[in-house]
This record gives structure tokens, C-alpha cells and sequence, in this order.
């Protein structure tokens, strides 16, 4: 299994958001600079993250991003859920219907993993991944960066 982009940048949006002072708004063009990603993926992202309540978004000069809520009250594990498109790790039935599918109990051995997988992220949450100055630091040492092409 691989989280795509999408969730991976979302985490990533939240994590640079966390190390921020409490009430400061951020920019996309800076998070974009420090993590050398165009802004236009960024942009999707926390359109997505502000419909889901994790971010608030203000317009207009001295507008910007901030966590809706403290760091302490936003789970990894639901942010994962939140932003990846869907967790059926094998479709029984598409293209056609699986011949195993009646005796078959790999999809409840993966749905089983599924769940707990979310259940272990959900230990943890966005002030648990983003604690000290160092990613602060070193976002600042991206930021003179280029953006890389996405893939």
C-alpha cells in the first residue's frame, strides 16, 4: 500500500501549520517554497483540508492558513482516512466478479488491516509528529529551494 501525494502534502500542510505560533496565518506560496512543490497542488490541498474543518482559510491581504483546531485534537489516522480517495485494497468484484469471492477471506483479512491501520495512526496525532523547532528549521533551510516537477 502507498498513501498518494495528495494525503502525503496534506500531512505535510498540517505538520508546517503545527510548527507555526499559535494564531499565525501562513501562506501557500511558503509552504510551497519549503517544500518545493508547486502552489498549485498546495492550493487543492487546503481547499481540501478547509472543506474537512482541519484549516481555516482567510482571503485577502493579510489573509492566509491556520489549524482550525489545536494540534493535540487533530489524529493522524483521520487525517489519512480524510484525504486518501479509498481503502478497498482489492475489489472483489471489478473488473468482473473473482471466482474466490465466496470461499475467500483475503478482502476481511485486508478490511481487518485496514482498520487497524487507521487505529494505529490514530495513537498519534499532529502535535505528537510535529514537536520540537527542527522541522520549523528546516523548513526554513527548504525554502530557497525550486519546486520540483510532480509526477
Amino acid at each position: 500500500m502507498q498513501l498518494t501525494r495528495f494525503t502525503d502534502l496534506s500531512l505535510r500542510v498540517l505538520m508546517y501549520l503545527a510548527w507555526q505560533p499559535d494564531g499565525t496565518t501562513s501562506n501557500i506560496s511558503a509552504m510551497a517554497r519549503a517544500y518545493a512543490v508547486p502552489e498549485n497542488h498546495l492550493v487543492k490541498v487546503v481547499h481540501h483540508l478547509g472543506k474537512i474543518g482541519l484549516v481555516k482559510t482567510t482571503r485577502g491581504r493579510g489573509g492566509g492558513v491556520q489549524l482550525a483546531m489545536p494540534r493535540d485534537q487533530i489524529r493522524v489516522g483521520e487525517v489519512v482516512r480524510l484525504t486518501e480517495p479509498g481503502f478497498d485494497l482489492v475489489d472483489c468484484h471489478a473488473p468482473q466478479p473473482c471466482p474466490l469471492r465466496d470461499g475467500c477471506r483475503l478482502k476481511s483479512l485486508l478490511d481487518t488491516a485496514m482498520v487497524e491501520f487507521i487505529d494505529r495512526l490514530n495513537q498519534m496525532t499532529l502535535a505528537d509528529i510535529a514537536r520540537g523547532e527542527f522541522g520549523a528549521r528546516a523548513l526554513s533551510a527548504a525554502s530557497e529551494l525550486k519546486p520540483l516537477p510532480m509526477v
